[in-house]
């Protein structure tokens, strides 16, 4: 099997809620994601999604996804993408860094090599645990009264994983959490996310200020040596997410004791085969994790579910559905929450069928 071309699309994704907000005043009104789409020679065809949380949360943006595939496409054409670790290995040749980019190819990759086995991704990524598996949902940064409310809408959608967005004034991030902590009710979980939003003395104030609360503490500075410093004077459990960008972060993070629970977002490690690794990694190292991404539709939350329904359950912290959040559906067969839980796919593949009326006409087109 070769491929013989490879398509991608720009796709604008609108969210039911207008604005997701997060620290440092940065906020999206409207997502820019793009599908990937790799055909073959045999017939068989592969889908992939990348969705950076704009030009200002991580290293990626939207145009440089479709900058770096237009760079190492061509080099691609005539491989066997089942070849999954050969295949990323060549992108690496082609390209060095910017894991975000190639992303959407390694994840159609493994979605043709799903389809050739007659699989389910999660059946190759190491076996489906369960059922279903919990999914916990963001509450965008507002007032700390606005914040709690939302909390009792997201648990009538089933929801009992909360993760508020602060990071912003130090009063301000107190009242939410404990305004938020209120709300909740027995087998609730609350994590507070500052996205690297506040400086060392200021996450010190906040998570004294909370220090009676039972409450996951997130990413609370910009270096993950400050965010060692704070995790070694706190009890709260500590989650660590835009420092660990690959297997020597998770490794350090290990070694240091610097986080019970790592978020692992497919797109910032590059794709199902490093995220993958780190996965095994980190469930051998003791390390439970969030599976997510950057954000999503479709295509993305068809990804995470496989990657998070192969994860065994009790390291499975939880996962996240980016089609819940936005309003345009890109794919036919993708997973959707019922009752706080989610599902992978049992079809081979992905398992979801991207709606050509969605994805429009392609910005890069290379055979």
């Amino acid at each position: 099997m070769k491929i013989t071309r490879i398509l991608a699309y720009r796709v604008e994704l609108p969210l039911h809620e207008g604005r997701y907000s997060w620290s440092g005043g940065k906020s999206v009104d409207v997502f820019d994601s793009t599908v990937v789409r790799v055909e073959t020679d045999e017939g068989l065809v592969g889908h992939g999604e990348v969705c950076p949380l704009g030009p200002t949360y991580l290293p990626s943006y939207a145009e440089g996804v479709r900058a770096g595939l237009a760079k190492i496409a061509p080099g691609l054409i005539g491989l066997d993408p089942r070849d999954t670790t050969a295949l990323y290995r060549a992108m690496d040749k082609a390209l060095k860094g910017h894991p975000y980019a190639k992303s959407g190819i390694d994840v159609a990759a493994w979605d043709i090599l799903g389809q050739a086995c007659g699989q389910p991704i999660v059946t190759l990524l190491g076996g489906r645990f369960g059922d279903d598996f919990h999914l916990y949902r963001a509450i965008s940064q507002e007032s700390p009264e606005a914040m709690a409310e939302k909390v009792g809408l997201y648990r009538a959608e089933g929801y009992h994983r909360f993760q508020l967005k602060v990071g912003s004034d130090v009063e301000t991030d107190i009242a939410r959490i404990r305004t938020v902590s209120k709300r909740l009710q027995a087998g609730d979980i609350l994590i507070a996310d500052a996205n690297t939003g506040w400086l060392m003395h200021e996450a010190m104030r906040v998570v004294r200020g909370v220090a009676d609360i039972d409450v996951y503490i997130e990413q609370p500075c910009l270096t993950y040596e400050e965010c060692l410093s704070i995790r070694r004077k706190t009890s709260h459990p500590f989650i660590l997410d835009e420092n660990v960008d690959g297997i020597g972060m998770l490794v350090r993070a290990a070694n240091d004791h610097a986080a019970d629970v790592i978020n692992l977002k497919i797109s910032k490690v590059g794709g199902l085969t490093p995220a993958r690794q780190m996965r095994d990694l980190a469930v051998s190292l003791g390390i439970a994790l969030t599976i997510e991404d950057t954000w999503g539709g479709d295509i993305v939350t068809a990804a995470i579910a496989h990657l998070a329904h192969s994860t065994p359950p009790e390291f499975l912290f939880t996962a996240t559905d980016f089609n819940s959040y936005v309003t345009k559906p890109i794919a036919f067969g993708a997973p959707r929450r019922r009752n706080g839980r989610m599902a992978a796919s049992t079809e081979p593949g992905l398992g979801v069928k991207p709606l050509a009326e969605a994805l429009g006409e392609a910005v890069i087109d290379v055979t």
